[in-house]
């Protein structure tokens, strides 16, 4: 159920329909350098996924980190009822069910200082989606800002993949281009996560992309931001590779 990435980091992929379409989405956990566990985007908590958690460590810190991925987060505070509950900006006023539910506090503030660091990706007010670096690992761990749908795939998930541009490579999908109101904004944020030396790509839906000898990590992350910034796609890399779920 819980599978690794590097030391300290591992991931729980969850199957799912959305309006009845299949995917998958992710749960990421990071080991901070107290020996709690960090949970990133809960997915649906059994009893012998929940066990599993505590083998790893308390999970002390539970974020959800969009005003989309929230889903599954009350399952989690039930599970973990002594763990502390973020929400990205704007989240409470849409859950307002949560009453645990904390903002996020700056990077050099917060308890998980010493591991990661977090911005908000501004100009996209609907999701209003975080994005993290996992120092220790040099991981970029999102959500749906940038997505890749390789794996084998029913076919309406075929056809969603490629009508947003995410079946073939590492892509903002069009249904997040589509939700820009700031350009300017979204600019700037791009600029702050390409400023993070990162070697690894966490998405929450399907693949999760690896710097190899075939693959640069940051270059795809680039070029997929090239929708927006108009930088040229040449040299942006090699072919990529992706472990998919």
């Amino acid at each position: 159920m819980i599978h690794p990435l590097a030391d300290q980091l591992w991931h729980v992929p969850h199957d799912f329909k959305v309006n009845g379409l299949p995917l998958t989405t992710r749960m990421t956990i990071v080991r901070l350098a107290d020996g709690g566990l960090w949970l990133h985007s809960p997915v649906p908590l059994s009893p012998m996924l929940a066990q599993a958690l505590q083998r790893l460590g308390p999970v002390r810190h539970i974020v959800a980190p969009s005003k989309t991925h929230h889903l599954f987060l009350s399952e989690a505070i039930k599970a973990f009822p002594h763990a502390r509950v973020y929400g990205a900006p704007g989240l409470a006023e849409k859950r307002p069910d949560v009453a645990a539910m904390q903002p996020l506090p700056p990077s050099l503030e917060a308890p998980w200082a010493a591991d990661l660091e977090w911005t908000l990706f501004e100009g996209i007010p609907y999701g209003n989606e975080t994005v993290w670096f996992h120092r220790p690992t040099r991981t970029l761990i999102v959500t749906d800002l940038l997505q890749w749908w390789p794996a084998t795939l029913a076919w309406s998930a075929q056809v969603y993949a490629r009508a947003t541009g995410v079946r073939d490579g590492l892509a903002v999908p069009r249904t997040v281009r589509w939700l820009v109101r700031d350009l300017e904004a979204v600019r700037r944020s791009v600029e702050r996560v390409l400023a993070w030396p990162f070697e690894r790509v966490v998405v929450a839906h399907h693949a999760v992309i690896e710097t190899d000898d075939r693959t640069d990590a940051h270059a795809c992350v680039r070029r997929a931001f090239a929708c927006w910034t108009g930088e040229a796609q040449a040299g942006a890399g090699s072919a990529s590779r992706a472990a998919a779920s």
